[in-house]
């Protein structure tokens, strides 16, 4: 499958650079998988698309304010992601961006009380200590949300918050599951009054889910991994739902990838483990039947469409999307093979 074929026109005022005032303001694109309908709705009308005994799982992964703006003692600024953290206590493996490649022994400052210390380099991944009191504060306290690069903007404290879901749990992620932003408490009170259960899995998602893919056929990207929890109480539902012949709706390409990774079994296991697991056009899903993802820029998220509808279905639903304004929510339906709400 070559990645040209998803490829579309995508008008820059079609992507929004700053949330809505209210989460559940946003749009919702419906794709049949079965007849290749759209039809337009709103967030909000998410209750009335449930049914009784539906497992919507979310996950619940926490943003950290990960990237960190400070220089070397010769002047010259440094930019430092942060990816995730070693097994040593405040030692992470991070990408560094300078004027000159960062060696081993340099030292960054980013305020009087908060530095760090490159200790090696692998490529394009550095491994750094971060000195301060207090680590997890000080990222807290100075740290930038790292935007993804599609939202041509600088990041704002606002930006803390509402680059959340608000059921945000566990911190370690560099990017939001961006489909879940849409859902408020009240939302999700009201659906599960219609009949849904919401089930939690953690996967902190890296940097790499807004990386371009840089060749044309999908069978020669590399995935990046990432590493994922799913809780005991998760598995039995998950399981319990899918014996059942219940809806099992993954919220996000988060949750999908981490359903399918710890389902390739044939059972949702509990327990904590990585995945590099890439979902191209081919794909069967143990798990995956229905999903809600959002639709954005990244080419990684229009392949996906496309596993679940087709080419022309993906492009179809993108082009749809965009002659109305913005990029919406897409739930994808009905699909035997692929993914949807029937």
């Amino acid at each position: 499958m070559r990645v040209s074929d998803y490829d579309f026109d995508l008008p820059e005022k079609s992507i929004a650079s700053q949330p809505l005032r209210q989460r559940d303001a946003s749009r919702l694109l419906t794709l049949s998988g079965e007849d290749g309908q759209l039809t337009d709705r709103w967030i909000r009308d998410l209750p009335q698309l449930v049914e009784p005994g539906d497992v919507w799982v979310v996950n619940d992964t926490r943003v950290i304010p990960a990237r960190l703006i400070g220089q070397k003692s010769s002047g010259g600024k440094v930019e430092v992601l942060l990816l995730e953290p070693s097994d040593k206590t405040d030692v992470w493996r991070a990408w560094g961006k300078s004027n000159k490649p960062l060696k081993a022994g340099t030292v960054i400052t980013f305020t009087n009380t908060f530095s760090a210390l490159v200790l090696s380099r692998d490529g394009k991944d550095i491994l750094v200590h971060l000195l301060a009191d207090d680590v997890p504060a000080a990222i807290e306290a100075h740290g930038h949300m790292p935007l993804p690069p599609y939202i041509n903007r600088p990041d704002s404290e606002e930006d803390k918050q509402r680059y959340q879901t608000v059921f945000a749990r566990h911190a370690g992620a560099v990017a939001a599951p961006t489909a879940g932003l849409h859902l408020t408490t009240e939302l999700m009170a009201a659906m599960e009054e219609a009949g849904a259960v919401f089930a939690h899995v953690t996967l902190h998602v890296g940097p790499g889910t807004f990386q371009p893919v840089q060749v044309e056929n999908l069978d020669e990207h590399v995935m990046h991994e990432e590493g994922y929890i799913v809780p005991e109480e998760t598995a039995t539902l998950v399981n319990m739902a899918r014996s059942q012949g219940r809806r099992i709706v993954a919220v996000g390409t988060t949750s999908l990838r981490t359903l399918e990774a710890a389902g390739a079994s044939g059972e949702l296991l509990a327990g904590s483990d990585r995945t590099s697991i890439f979902i191209t056009p081919g794909y069967h899903f143990s798990y995956g039947r229905c999903a809600v993802d959002q639709l954005s820029p990244a080419q990684i998220h229009i392949d996906y469409a496309g596993v679940c509808t087709g080419r022309a279905g993906a492009c179809a639903g993108s082009i749809y999307a965009c002659q109305r304004g913005r990029l919406p929510l897409l739930l994808l339906r009905g699909c035997d093979v692929c993914t949807g709400l029937s």
